[in-house]
C-alpha cells in the first residue's frame, strides 16, 4: 500500500479530522486542531538539548524557535503573531508597534515533508522575531487568517534588572509536611525608581515548566525600602509547592527494539500500536529516586536519524492498574500534552482488566508522564504521591509595572533546582 493510501486511511478512518471554522483563543499553551502535534518552543542556542529548556530568552539574545508537525501532510499557509501579556497572562493594553518593529503577521515558510516509513506530515519551523521590551508574550499560529487558530504558546523575554538571592536561613511550618518543598528568597531592586514596590512588583513561580500549578503574584513577607529589598518567606503550607514524584517514563525511540517500560508493539497494523508496561498506584509508596526529564520529552528516532522528519507516530497505550474505579477523572499528562486535562488524554476505567486505559497518538522518542486525579475529595497527586525529596526545577519570574510603558516588564528571571541529581 502506498504512503498516500496509508495517509488517507489514517485521516478518514483511524483519526477523523474536521477542521473548525473558528476557535476561541486561550492564553495558554494549547493546540486547537487534532492534526497539530509535537509543538516545541525553545531557545535555539546550538546545543543538542536546547529543546528541553523553557520558552524563555534574555532580551539581548532572542533566539526562540518554534517547531510543530501538521499531520494533514499537505502544506498550509500558516502565519504567526505575537500578543503582549500582563504578568498574569491576560492581554495587555499595548499596541503592536509598542513592542514590535514591524507589522505583526509573519508567514511561516520553513517546512519539510516527512521522510518516515508510515507517517505523513509536514514539519514546520519558525524563528520568533525579536521584541522591543521584555515581558510575557503569547505566540499564536493560524491558517490563512487569525480566526483559524491552530496553536498558542507562552514565551518570556527577560531583562535582568532585579537581583535574586535564595535564603535558607529561615524555615516555616510547611517544612513539617513531607509532601512540600519550600524555598525563601530576597529580591533587590537596587537603583530602580520603584514606587510602592509591594504593589508594582509581581513575582510568579512555576514548577517543571508547568502552567497548571503556577503560583501567581506572591506577596512579600517584608518590605525593606531602605535597602531596596523585598523578602519572601513561604512560612505556611499554602505558599509552598507539593514536591510531587519523579516522573514515569517510556522509551520508544526504536520501533524494532522498543526500550524501557514498553512491553509490546503490534506492527501488523499501521500506524503501529505500542503498549507500555502497566503502571501501579504509588500514592502510598515510599519515595524512590531515579533520573527523569522533569516532565519533558525528547523526540528521537535512533534508526534513521533527523528525528524531526523521520520519526513515526504511534498509538501509545497507557495502562494504570487500579483495584476499583477512583472517585474522579484520571488524566495522563506531561510536557508532551502541556499538562492539559482534555477529553483526548482522559483515561477510561476498564472493569474487566481492572485498569485505567488511554490511547495517545505520539511521535517516537523518550517521554516523561504522570497521572493526575481530578476529584472533589482527593488530592490531584493521589495517584503519584508527593515527597519533599523529589527533584524539581523552578522558574522565578519578577515583573515591574512602571508608569511608562504601561505594561508589566519582566525584569528578573531565575532558574533553580531543588534536590539536583
Amino acid at each position: 500500500m502506498s504512503r498516500l493510501h496509508l495517509f488517507i486511511k489514517f485521516m478518514f478512518v483511524v483519526l477523523p479530522i474536521g477542521l473548525k471554522a473558528q476557535q476561541e483563543l486561550s492564553f495558554t499553551d494549547k493546540t486547537y486542531e487534532p492534526q497539530i502535534k509535537t509543538v516545541q518552543l525553545y531557545p535555539n542556542l546550538g546545543g543538542t538539548q536546547d529543546f528541553l529548556q523553557p520558552a524563555t530568552a534574555p532580551f539581548n539574545q532572542q533566539t526562540l524557535l518554534l517547531e510543530f508537525d501538521d499531520l494533514l501532510g499537505t502544506r498550509s499557509n500558516y502565519y504567526a503573531k505575537l500578543i503582549h501579556c500582563n504578568f498574569d497572562w491576560t492581554k495587555s493594553q499595548l499596541m503592536d508597534l509598542d513592542f514590535l518593529e514591524n507589522y505583526n503577521e509573519y508567514n511561516i515558510t520553513d517546512y519539510t515533508q516527512s521522510n518516515s516509513i508510515y507517517s505523513v506530515y509536514i514539519h514546520y519551523k519558525f524563528q520568533v522575531p525579536p521584541v522591543k521590551i521584555p515581558g510575557n508574550y503569547l505566540l499564536i499560529v493560524y491558517r490563512d487568517d487569525v480566526s483559524h487558530l491552530v496553536l498558542s504558546k507562552r514565551m518570556m523575554i527577560y531583562d535582568t534588572q532585579i537581583s535574586f538571592t535564595k535564603d535558607d536561613q529561615m524555615i516555616g511550618t510547611g517544612t513539617l509536611n513531607p509532601e512540600n518543598q519550600q524555598f525563601n528568597f530576597v529580591i533587590n531592586y537596587g537603583d530602580m525608581e520603584v514606587i510602592n514596590p509591594a504593589q508594582s512588583i509581581h513575582v510568579n513561580i512555576r514548577q517543571n515548566q508547568r502552567w497548571d500549578n503556577v503560583k501567581y503574584d506572591l506577596q512579600p513577607t517584608f518590605v525593606r525600602d531602605d535597602e531596596s529589598q523585598l523578602e519572601y518567606k513561604s512560612v505556611d503550607d499554602n505558599a509552598q509547592f507539593k514536591g510531587g514524584n519523579e516522573f514515569r517514563f517510556a522509551d520508544f525511540r526504536s520501533t524494532n527494539s522498543p526500550g524501557q517500560n514498553t512491553v509490546r508493539i503490534i506492527k501488523t497494523i499501521k500506524p503501529y500500536e505500542l503498549y507500555l508496561a502497566t503502571d501501579d498506584l504509588r500514592g502510598e509508596k515510599a519515595y524512590g529516586q531515579y533520573n527523569d526529564l522533569d516532565g519533558n520529552y525528547v523526540v528521537d528516532n535512533i534508526e534513521y536519524g533527523e528525528s524531526s522528519i523521520t520519526g513515526d507516530y504511534l498509538y501509545v497505550n497507557f495502562l494504570l492498574k487500579a483495584p476499583t474505579e477512583l472517585n474522579g477523572n484520571v488524566y495522563v499528562v506531561g510536557k508532551f500534552n502541556d499538562y492539559q486535562r482534555t477529553a483526548e488524554n482522559k483515561m477510561r476505567y476498564n472493569s474487566t482488566s481492572g485498569a485505567y486505559e488511554s490511547r495517545q497518538f505520539i511521535k517516537q522518542g523518550r517521554y516523561d508522564y504522570q497521572y493526575v486525579l481530578e476529584s472533589k475529595d482527593q488530592a490531584v497527586y493521589f495517584i503519584e504521591g508527593s515527597h519533599f525529596e523529589t527533584e524539581n526545577n523552578y522558574e522565578v519570574a519578577i515583573y515591574y509595572h512602571p508608569f511608562r510603558p504601561n505594561a508589566d516588564l519582566l525584569v528578573g528571571y531565575y532558574l533553580l533546582t531543588l534536590n539536583p541529581r
